[in-house]
């Protein structure tokens, strides 16, 4: 798993749909998740700290949250299918852990509002992910492509062992 942090929103050029946006800890990739409208305004109002005169929903989810002493360890995004990203809550109270799906921009809105770690699975990442940072990319691959060039089958061996017993 990854952490990552909200970027923040923004809307897609031809949609004016809303993306919250993730980045991770070396800001080199993104993940952008569509969502919608009500739940932009909800995470917006978390990353500008607005506190409404009332409780919306995710900060009604917060209240019960304290209330019942259940802390709210970390957000997950563990899947993607058919472009439909799946997130879970995973909460504690006590010695009793549970894991509660959730849409992703539920989740994020409520970890923001409680300073909780977003995670999202490495399969997630590979497959929706955005580089950010494509020069740095380019370097680590051809990095990576000059150090193959340069190893020697003796390398391997010096490493990892030989397979015959």
């Amino acid at each position: 798993m990854i952490e990552m942090k909200v970027a923040g929103i923004a809307l897609d050029a031809i949609t004016r749909s809303p993306i919250v946006l993730l980045k991770d800890a070396s800001d080199r990739r993104a993940l952008p998740i569509y969502i919608g409208q009500e739940q932009a305004r909800a995470i917006m109002g978390a990353l500008e700290n607005q506190k409404p005169p009332r409780p919306l929903t995710h900060d009604l989810i917060v209240n019960i949250l304290e209330a019942w002493n259940i802390t709210l360890e970390r957000v997950i995004i563990h899947s993607l299918q058919k472009d439909t990203f799946y997130a879970a809550l995973i909460v504690r109270q006590g010695d009793t852990k549970k894991e509660i799906d959730a849409r992703p921009s539920d989740a994020i809105a409520v970890a923001l509002r409680t300073n909780t770690s977003i995670w999202v699975m490495e399969e997630v990442i590979a497959d929706a992910s955005i580089p950010v940072d494509r020069d740095a990319d380019e370097a680590e691959q051809q990095a990576f492509r000059e150090f193959i060039s340069n190893l020697s089958p003796e390398d391997l061996i010096k490493r990892f062992g030989s397979s015959e017993s």
